[in-house]
């Protein structure tokens, strides 16, 4: 990433845009742990209450995914993010509240998951269709990068701070840093001066045929198809491994608290290492030719995770996780640029809300399969079980339009 040179270094909106957000990326990072921590150490739940917890934090995919995309096309996002970074906020700071003056429940981290995932819907559709607006064109390959890159860094230092905090205060308490981090995103948006014009009333057409035209840009393009279908096999497979990943150091490796938020903070380097070499590798290899032989040539190092154990076989969970990291962030810089300049800025929202309702849709269904597997057969055999899955979203993406090309088109494409 080129952090002193180019256009986007000057654009003072697009700085806040990524000031705020890596920080909220940091804390949304703590959270990655702390709240798995708090249900696995404090409340001693099972590998399917685990389950749950995660399925529950991406469900609102499910129910309100389509919609958000009409209600982004319909709003100005920024106004939207705002609003969505205040509920995040005053629900994750219940968490250490509640503690404070009693003690934390199951039910208590069931709701909070569930409304923090709703907001977060909402947030990520809007955020998605948002950069075009403060954005030219031309940068935004370089703007994607910036942003995944810095998400990716949040990721690597993230689960470390939830570790060192929860070995510092009670769990719960821990959780103040995320509360805080979408306090300091509403404020880094709040001083945005873009101007963000008025959706047209003219698209106020019924919200079930605003949906269905969105789902259908997407449905008919091969392109965009691929784009949703071998995802969403991976978010089955993945999501399900991501829901019991700290139950298994935990409990099947015998990691202490802090050292599972040290050890995923560790294994999210490769996201690091993805956002640097995205970009040169797509230039020199062309992009859609980047998207599927990266995810080929790292994704079937996953089953040597289950391998892993205290001492050097902690290698087999850093290592293959570094690699799997940056195939995904290789695959997510050239289709989120790919999205923002091929769709319609007018059914942007509703394209991007399509699509993750069918990739997000899924990471809970993986969630409570991964639950159950993990306690039907241990957790190691349900990872070995769930990463040997994933290799399906390889497959799809090989014998996909994808393999046929160098590059992405890089025009717009009609709505009509």
């Amino acid at each position: 990433m080129r952090l002193v040179h180019g256009k986007l270094w000057r654009n003072r909106d697009f700085l806040f845009l990524w000031i705020g957000q890596g920080i909220s990326d940091v804390g949304t990072a703590v959270s990655l742990v702390v709240v798995p921590l708090i249900a696995v150490v404090y409340l001693h739940a099972n590998g399917f209450e685990v389950g749950a917890l995660s399925a529950l934090q991406w469900l609102p995919w499910l129910l309100i995914g389509l919609p958000a995309g009409v209600w982004v096309d319909r709003s100005r996002r920024r106004l939207l993010m705002l609003g969505c970074d205040i509920v995040r906020c005053i629900l994750l700071a219940s968490i250490p509240v509640v503690a404070a003056i009693g003690s934390v429940s199951l039910v208590q981290l069931y709701l909070v998951a569930f409304g923090v995932g709703f907001a977060t819907v909402v947030f990520q559709v809007a955020y998605q269709a948002y950069p075009p607006t403060i954005v030219d064109h031309a940068d935004l390959p370089e703007a994607n990068a910036k942003l995944l890159g810095t998400g990716s860094v949040a990721q690597l230092a993230g689960p470390g701070l939830g570790g060192l905090l929860v070995q510092l205060v009670r769990a719960p308490f821990a959780l103040i840093a995320d509360s805080a981090s979408y306090a300091i995103s509403f404020s880094t948006l709040w001083m945005i001066r873009t101007h963000e014009p008025k959706p047209q009333a003219a698209q106020r057409e019924p919200v079930r045929v605003a949906i269905a035209e969105g789902a259908r840009f997407v449905v008919g393009d091969p392109l965009l198809r691929t784009m949703t279908v071998a995802p969403a096999i991976s978010n089955i497979f993945f999501g399900g491994y991501s829901a019991i990943e700290v139950l298994f150091l935990v409990r099947a490796v015998h990691l202490a608290p802090g050292s599972v938020g040290l050890l995923v903070g560790l294994g999210s380097l490769g996201s690091v290492i993805g956002a640097l070499v995205a970009r040169p590798v797509s230039r020199r290899i062309g992009t859609a030719r980047a998207m599927w032989l990266s995810s080929a040539l790292t994704t079937p190092f996953g089953l040597l995770i289950p391998l892993t154990e205290r001492g050097v076989r902690l290698a087999f969970y850093v290592l293959p996780g570094w690699l799997i990291l940056i195939g995904v962030l290789i695959y997510n810089v050239n289709v989120t640029a790919f999205r923002q300049a091929y769709c319609p800025p007018a059914i942007l929202g509703r394209v991007v809300a399509s699509m993750r309702f069918v990739l997000f849709g899924a990471v809970p269904m993986g969630a409570l399969a991964g639950g159950a597997l993990a306690t039907a057969i241990g957790p190691r055999s349900a990872i070995l079980v769930l990463l040997a899955g994933n290799l399906l979203s390889t497959l799809a993406l090989v014998l996909s339009p994808l393999r046929r090309m160098r590059d992405l088109p890089s025009a717009p494409r009609a709505a009509g």
